[in-house]
């Protein structure tokens, strides 16, 4: 039996010692970990792939943004159920469900004979993504208590930045040398590790075991963003089509059918409504997409311009994403203390400001030989700094602006957000994917990286506009009688 393995990390010992030391702890955070790099590896190793798949399966430019957005809809769509799930059926249950369908899609995938095959097989693993994920840090939440919790967690994310760095350098060495096909390949024996950690050593946890969970908000939702995910990629990769139109008018009904239901069913729903009641939330919200949807058009057009325009091999493409996560993984430690103290406001909105520049940095960019040193690399270090400056205290803000009944909900939503900012970017960069020589497209990307710039810029707006100043601490009062 593991029950015996898998005690809870309570105070004391998460006091007396770190959580490395207690085995059940240990191979907990060990599973966790290995279960969510699948998800965060896959939500960028595509990049560097969607030129050798142009190549081998015949994919047209809208194509090439489904093998992206195929992957983020039910991620973003059904993450929030997925935790929901979680909280009803078992947290580990649910986890090791999500490791299966995604090990089970990465090898749809890797065998894919076609294009359609693929992007099957990414849906599933958005699936699998949106159980394992919200789950992982769940059991972590109920594994450690105190500053236990606050270790593994932030091990947890560390190790989700490093494996976000690796993610497009790996996938770039084994396109070039082994094929695309490898980068599914190599989920597999993850997932293997990954579930027979579970499986041995996590204890299992339940969350509110009679919530209902909202299935008619999920589909509705799902359904919605699917349909407007359709549209915006046919008429900006091909114009306006005649399903164009009959698609966007009902997706926007089954969105606005989601909303009155989720209204109706209260706290209840998938998504409270009672969490919009706060402007810092809203504010947030507004800032997340923006900022999000503009990191995500520059992780999928840029590798795209190196390698098919610029002719760099894929490794080299992925190399040169690497500062990205390296600077937020290696910032977000020191902004978190920073916001604690400070509030998320300034950090938000300079964070914002510091990717703004250093999008419109990409605009120079020109079609005659792209200079690494001079041309890539600042732009580049100055979106990652101005991620870096805005990833921790974006997560901590959040969960802060809503009552604590509200937390779990407002962070699972806010990281659905986060996905569907890149969702519709992607979605709208099939106009810039279909351009038809270098010239056409270098021109349509230097449009994409001033474009993304105004949404940094924008969120930066938002984030001065409608997050409150961290309100003064007050002095603790003097007990009366004391001298």
């Amino acid at each position: 039996m593991t029950g015996a393995l898998a005690t809870p990390c309570d105070a004391a010992v998460a006091a007396a010692r770190p959580p490395a030391r207690n085995p059940a702890c240990r191979w907990t955070l060990a599973a966790c970990i290995l279960g969510s790099s699948l998800a965060f590896i896959d939500g960028s190793v595509v990049n560097v792939a969607l030129p050798a798949l142009q190549r081998d399966l015949g994919a047209d430019a809208a194509a090439l943004a489904w093998t992206i957005n195929a992957y983020l809809l039910p991620l973003g769509a059904l993450i929030l159920l997925g935790g929901g799930a979680g909280d009803h059926f078992g947290r580990r249950r649910l986890f090791l469900l999500g490791l299966g369908l995604f090990g089970l899609a990465s090898a749809a995938c890797a065998a894919a004979p076609s294009i359609a095959w693929l992007l099957a097989g990414r849906a599933m693993q958005g699936v699998g993504a949106a159980l394992l994920m919200p789950n992982s840090l769940a059991i972590l939440g109920a594994t450690f208590q105190g500053e236990a919790r606050g270790r593994a967690i932030g091990t947890w994310a560390a190790v989700g930045a490093l494996a976000g760095a690796i993610g497009p350098l790996a996938g770039g060495w084994l396109v070039e040398t082994v094929g695309w096909r490898a980068i599914f390949l190599i989920n597999l024996p993850i997932a293997a590790a990954a579930a027979w950690l579970a499986h041995a050593h996590v204890r299992e946890s339940h969350g509110r075991a009679a919530a209902r969970l909202d299935w008619a908000g999920a589909a509705l939702a799902t359904l919605a963003l699917a349909l407007l995910t359709w549209a915006l990629t046919e008429a900006a990769g091909r114009g306006a089509g005649g399903l164009v139109l009959p698609a966007t008018l009902m997706g926007a009904a089954l969105l606005a059918g989601f909303l009155w239901l989720e209204r109706r069913r209260g706290p209840r729903a998938l998504l409270p409504m009672a969490m919009f009641a706060s402007r810092p939330f809203l504010g947030l919200t507004l800032l997340t997409f923006l900022l999000y949807g503009a990191l995500g058009g520059l992780i999928v057009l840029l590798p795209y311009l190196l390698i098919r325009i610029e002719g760099w091999s894929a490794l080299a493409a992925g190399a040169a994403l690497l500062p990205l996560p390296l600077l937020i993984g290696l910032g977000s430690p020191l902004m978190g203390r920073l916001t604690a103290r400070h509030g998320g406001r300034l950090p938000l909105a300079a964070g914002a400001a510091v990717t703004a520049a250093g999008l419109a940095l990409y605009a120079r960019l020109d079609g005659e030989g792209i200079a690494v040193w001079t041309g890539l690399m600042p732009a580049t270090a100055l979106v990652g700094i101005g991620m870096a400056l805005s990833a921790a205290p974006l997560t901590t803000t959040v969960m802060a602006s809503v009552d604590a009944g509200h937390t779990g909900a407002a962070s699972g939503f806010n990281s659905a957000v986060a996905r569907l900012g890149g969702l519709v970017a992607t979605a709208l960069l099939g106009a810039v994917l279909a351009l038809p020589g270098p010239a056409e497209f270098i021109a349509g990307f230097r449009l994409a990286a001033l474009l993304g710039a105004a949404c940094a810029g924008l969120a930066a707006i938002a984030a001065l506009l409608l997050i409150p100043p961290p309100a003064p601490v007050a002095a603790p009062a003097t007990a009366a009688g004391s001298g």
